[in-house]
């Protein structure tokens, strides 16, 4: 007992599972120097507060196991044994045999005899915020050290006093398996041997006499919520079968490429039929929704988030697990079959990825180590108050490393070909939905965020550095300048940019009765004033179908002809308007009710015939834009579209010119707001020649009155419009057709 209480403070600290270094007492200690050739004998020591009697077992270089009892010199459970140790060993030099007072007789490695993983290196790359795949190193990762598999853990959390790791494989218990603590990195790390794939565990952070169980930041995987535990996974475990589509990705995604998107919320997209209340699985959506999107002619899905997330609610957008696939619809390995699946059906995979703000679930990352790690201390740098979140400091190189580690993590393990970058804008603006008093202006007095512009810019640049063709899309509602222009340019990096002024607008003036529509004008024609200042995409999302605003459909005026009408009308003039195309689930049948997180799509609808024609519509669409270059070369270049009328408002009618890169590469779009059909109609042409109709939004196939221009159409010499040539067309009611050259 006199050395327990020659460093009583100490052993007091081990005893109650708060010890900040616990390799001083714990493990082979020194004891002196042999003298006789022999190997040095050493202290081994254990605490095994379950045990009643423990051994050292020692394997001989012949193959003999020799066990030496341990003497219990603390009754808590501190168990130690003299033995001689090799200098070096390529096994293990000993284990623990122990009789457990609740597993019986068995045997364990001693934890404390491994050395740790993470390099002086890893460290220096940490702290300057360049280890860009931190994701190999912190978390849980399996790791063999002389032949003994087990995971390594470590997690990030300077400030605390003490950090264990518990889970299933030591019952929770903090006592047994206390962290080192690698000074000065902050990072805490320990060796478990003997565990693996399946266990589940948290980190207990010890900080100022109070402690807490934390989910792993890095966690791969996660407990089925409402629990929380994080799971040690095997990522590397799946074999790939996109070879083809990975090595022409680049060009798949290219801006200059077809693009249109299908946005899904994964848990409401469709519910079994037997089971309303069961989430489909990635097996399920493996086999229902790759088809259905193949069949649709959309050629990029977008999830939104599935990384892990407390309440559903939240709709993945609270997000906990910044490297977890969530555990709702089944294990990480499914996902990426899930992905895989798509990618050889030639459908690119985005995300919705949130580094925008965190929940304040307490076994997140709020005040993760006892103290404002992950956010920012003063309320009115690091909380949304109308989100209830938290904010990250992007200005720590650590939170800024996890962050973009997380997001190259999703397209190297995951094999994602796009993240869509939630809440842009709140990360732009100090005084983002603040009041005056409510926030702090940056060192020059202004309001703009700049450790989160240099944020952006570094998320961009390694994302496009390490993954080419890989896009980036931000969700940015203002009119910062450059957003989807490059850094070197002075912009922030993204590929693309939503055009959430394109959407409001759009959908006022579909909401007008025809009849005023001629007195809104110009919420049709404005976007073209600013349509090519950035690389936009046209969104329809699932913030346009929630909230009491209704479904797409039935936002539309007039009877259910004139709103389906309307609709496909809406379609027709998107997909022809420069941009890439975004429509969330639901909106190409035409849902009826507004979108409920809870419950499925209503599939029914697709029985009437309405319903099916609407859906006809955009799988035809979405094959006109992938077969037309005229509708997507040159989205984001002004030589692709030029006015024939934009001031036709007293009929509501509008008519442009979409190119392709070759000039002599057009179509004519005409586009009738009213329910009035238009016979007779002169439009002035690009060119001389005979054009055929390839598209009508009222043709009979999608539930129109079939008006439209049957036979090809004679642009004659006859002036019209500022142009030389012009035809007479039928404009159908609430409807656009398109013209194409012969």
């Amino acid at each position: 007992m006199g050395e327990f209480l020659g460093n009583l403070g100490e052993w007091s600290a081990l005893l109650a599972g708060r010890h900040g270094a616990p390799g001083r007492l714990l493990g082979p200690q020194p004891l002196g120097v042999s003298g006789t050739g022999k190997p040095p004998s050493r202290r081994v020591r254990a605490f095994l507060p379950e045990a009643c009697r423990a051994w050292v077992v020692q394997v001989t270089t012949d193959g003999q196991r020799v066990s030496r009892p341990m003497r219990r010199t603390h009754r808590a459970g501190i168990y130690e044994a003299v033995v001689q140790l090799p200098h070096a060993a390529t096994s293990p030099p000993y284990l623990f045999r122990v009789d457990d007072r609740t597993q019986g007789i068995r045997e364990l490695y001693d934890p404390y005899a491994f050395p740790t993983m993470l390099t002086d290196y890893d460290f220096h790359l940490l702290g300057e915020g360049r280890h860009w795949k931190s994701y190999e190193k912190l978390g849980a990762q399996l790791h063999s050290v002389d032949d003994v598999a087990g995971v390594n853990f470590a997690v990030w959390a300077p400030n605390s006093d003490a950090v264990s790791v518990v889970g299933d494989f030591n019952g929770w218990d903090g006592r047994t398996h206390q962290m080192h603590k690698r000074i000065p990195s902050g990072i805490w790390e320990l060796f478990v041997p003997g565990i693996g794939v399946g266990t589940l565990y948290k980190f207990r952070v010890h900080h100022n006499g109070t402690h807490g169980d934390r989910s792993d930041p890095y966690g791969f995987a996660a407990e089925l919520p409402p629990r929380t535990a994080s799971q040690v996974v095997d990522l590397g475990s799946y074999q790939w079968r996109d070879d083809a589509w990975m090595a022409r990705r680049a060009e798949a995604n290219a801006l200059s490429a077809p693009l249109s998107i299908y946005e899904v919320h994964l848990g409401s997209w469709r519910r079994p039929g037997d089971d309303p209340h069961r989430w489909l699985t990635y097996a399920d959506l493996e086999r229902e929704l790759v088809p259905y999107c193949a069949e649709m002619g959309f050629t990029h899905v977008e999830f939104l988030p599935p990384t892990e997330h407390p309440l559903s609610a939240s709709w993945g957008y609270q997000t906990i697990g910044m490297f977890a696939a969530t555990s709702r619809f089944g294990s990480p390995q499914d996902l990426m079959a899930l992905i895989d699946a798509f990618h050889r059906a030639g459908i690119g995979v985005i995300i919705d990825w949130v580094p925008a703000h965190f929940p304040k679930d307490g076994h997140g990352l709020r005040q993760f180590d006892g103290t404002a790690l992950y956010e920012h201390e003063d309320p009115r740098k690091g909380e949304h108050p109308d989100w209830g979140t938290l904010i990250y400091n992007y200005g720590r190189n650590e939170v800024a490393n996890f962050l973009i580690s997380s997001a190259l993590f999703w397209l190297d393990r995951y094999h994602i070909d796009g993240l869509r970058v939630d809440a842009v804008a709140s990360m732009l603006y100090l005084d983002y939905s603040r009041k005056d008093g409510e926030w702090v202006p940056n060192c020059f007095g202004g309001r703009e965020n700049l450790e989160a512009i240099e944020f952006l810019k570094q998320f961009n640049i390694q994302v496009h550095t390490h993954f080419p063709g890989v896009l980036t899309i931000a969700e940015e509602s203002t009119a910062w300048a450059g957003v989807s222009r490059p850094t070197y340019t002075g912009g922030l990096g993204f590929s693309l940019k939503w055009n959430m002024g394109w959407m409001n607008d759009t959908l006022r003036y579909m909401r007008h009765d025809p009849i005023h529509r001629k007195y809104h004008h110009d919420e049709l024609t404005f976007s073209l004033i600013y349509a090519f200042h950035e690389n936009f995409v046209l969104p329809f999302s699932h913030d346009e179908v929630v909230h009491g605003k209704g479904s797409l459909l039935d936002q539309m005026p007039g009877d259910p002809w004139q709103k389906a009408a309307n609709l496909r009308l809406l379609y027709s003039y998107m997909w022809c308007h420069p941009g890439k195309k975004l429509l969330f689930m639901g909106g190409e049948f035409g849902q009826w009710q507004e979108w409920n997180f809870d419950e499925s799509l209503q599939w029914h609808l697709c029985q009437h015939e309405r319903h099916r024609g609407l859906a006809k519509s955009v799988a035809d669409l979405n094959q006109l834009m992938r077969r037309e270059r005229a509708l997507h070369e040159l989205d984001f270049d002004s030589r692709g579209f030029e006015w024939i009328d934009c001031h036709n408002w007293q009929d509501s009618v509008l008519a442009f010119v979409r190119r392709g890169s070759d000039p002599s590469d057009f179509l004519v779009v005409c586009c009738n707001f009213t329910p009035v059909p238009r016979h007779g109609y002169r439009l002035g042409m690009p060119a001389g020649g005979d054009y055929d109709e390839v598209f009508n939004s009222d043709s009979t196939y999608y539930g129109g009155g079939d008006i439209g221009n049957l036979s090809s159409l004679h642009a004659a010499a006859v002036p019209r419009h500022g142009r030389d040539h012009s035809v007479t067309l039928t404009l159908p009611p609430l409807a656009a057709v398109v013209l194409k050259p012969r």
